[in-house]
């Protein structure tokens, strides 16, 4: 198990390679969370995540013989980008395998460092065990993204930085995936002040830390997808688990839409591009998952903001749509010139913008001298929503 003295000497080590995050006090998320809530930005790192902590932590071990073999790792995204630049920056051949559903964000800019790339497997499992046996066929050194002592101790370095930057702390809040990052803040926070809670949120898909609490072991759970897939984790590590059962008060649960309103929420009120790991832990306090720190100092991980455009704009429209500020209507009008035009007077009357618009007279199970017209508008809210509705029924209009 590691200590805080490897912590210690994990911050010595990569002073000057890492950058020191910012921890920044949100008043929004505090109102919102009834909490006083500092966020710790480590999607600030330069590869966009925490990962690289421990990569910098393990390759700066390295004896000369083992620079020589050159590295390899498996990794859903963050740990790869973190072991290819230190790895560069150090002189050390890198080869990554990555999952084939990796997010072409996470896999342009690992290439980007110069790492050899591998895309295999519909997960981290299968893209770990042809690592291993790339690892064996080329003698290279193996860097596990969490289950090594050096990586977790890596990841530590976050606790004592929080430690300073907020000795006030009651609560920190942190994603678990495999746990190497949970496991080395919560030895950093709780040799130094155990009255602090420390708290990890898993997303309910893949709950891999949890089961292995309440089993006494760390178990293999079926492959699933999930938004959050930096920690997709099938199976917690060995060495986090040990750590975190000693360590960690509670682990709660979010689903996907939660961690998705919660990436949203980052974006539009606080400017911050968080990915789905990144803000589980926002999430859970959004949703009140942790009741006990209602009132309390608490700091949450944004743990790595290297999400792809698309799925951002997925996460943007379904949040437009489940704040009423995006709808879609169908409207049945008269199959008869200036129908539609009247129709989308009536519309900009309300002050709604329209997004789309699909006018269908052949296809439509409307009467013969009917036509159907699709609407997806922009609204003000729900409240706007039904003002719409009820302007267009007004009008003589059949909504849906």
């Amino acid at each position: 198990m590691i200590s805080f003295a490897d912590i210690e000497a994990a911050r010595k080590r990569i002073a000057g390679s890492v950058f020191l995050s910012p921890c920044a006090y949100s008043e929004v998320l505090s109102r919102a969370t009834d909490t006083k809530l500092w966020l710790k930005l480590e999607n600030l790192q330069m590869t966009g995540s925490f990962k690289e902590r421990g990569a910098c932590n393990k390759l700066m071990t390295f004896t000369d013989a083992e620079r020589a073999r050159g590295v390899i790792c498996a990794s859903a995204g963050n740990h790869a980008q973190g072991v290819a630049y230190h790895a560069q920056r150090l002189g050390i051949d890198a080869t990554i395998v990555m999952p084939e559903v990796t997010p072409l964000v996470k896999v342009q800019s690992t290439r980007g460092f110069g790492a050899r790339i591998i895309l295999y497997g519909a997960n981290y499992d299968e893209a770990y065990e042809k690592a291993k046996e790339i690892e064996a066929a080329e003698k290279r050194v193996f860097v596990h993204p969490f289950d090594d002592d050096l990586v977790m101790a890596g990841q530590g370095t976050i606790g004592l930085e929080l430690l300073e930057q907020n000795p006030y702390l009651e609560a920190v809040i942190v994603a678990i995936g495999g746990g190497g990052m949970a496991a080395g803040i919560a030895v950093a926070i709780k040799e130094t002040n155990p009255r602090i809670k420390v708290y990890g949120v898993e997303t309910s898909v893949l709950a891999s830390m949890k089961v292995a609490i309440e089993q006494g072991a760390p178990t293999t759970l079926p492959a699933a997808r999930t938004i959050a897939e930096g920690i997709a984790v099938r199976r917690a590590g060995d060495r986090p688990f040990e750590v975190v059962r000693k360590y960690v008060d509670d682990i709660v649960l979010v689903d996907e839409e939660e961690i998705a309103e919660a990436i949203l929420t980052l974006l539009e009120r606080e400017k911050t591009v968080a990915e789905g790991a990144g803000a589980a832990p926002l999430a859970a306090l959004l949703h009140k998952r942790i009741p006990a720190i209602l009132g309390k100092k608490v700091a949450v991980m944004v743990s790595g903001g290297n999400i792809d455009v698309n799925v951002i704009s997925r996460i943007i429209d379904r949040g437009l749509v489940k704040s009423g500020r995006m709808v879609r209507l169908v409207v049945t009008i008269s199959d008869v010139s200036g129908s539609l035009a009247r129709l989308t007077r009536l519309i900009a009357d309300t002050k709604a913008s329209v997004v789309q618009i699909h006018h269908d007279r052949t296809f439509a199970t409307s009467e013969l001298n009917e036509a159907v017209v699709e609407l997806v508008l922009e609204t003000r809210g729900f409240a706007h929503v039904e003002e719409v509705k009820a302007a267009l029924v007004a009008g003589g209009y059949r909504v849906q």
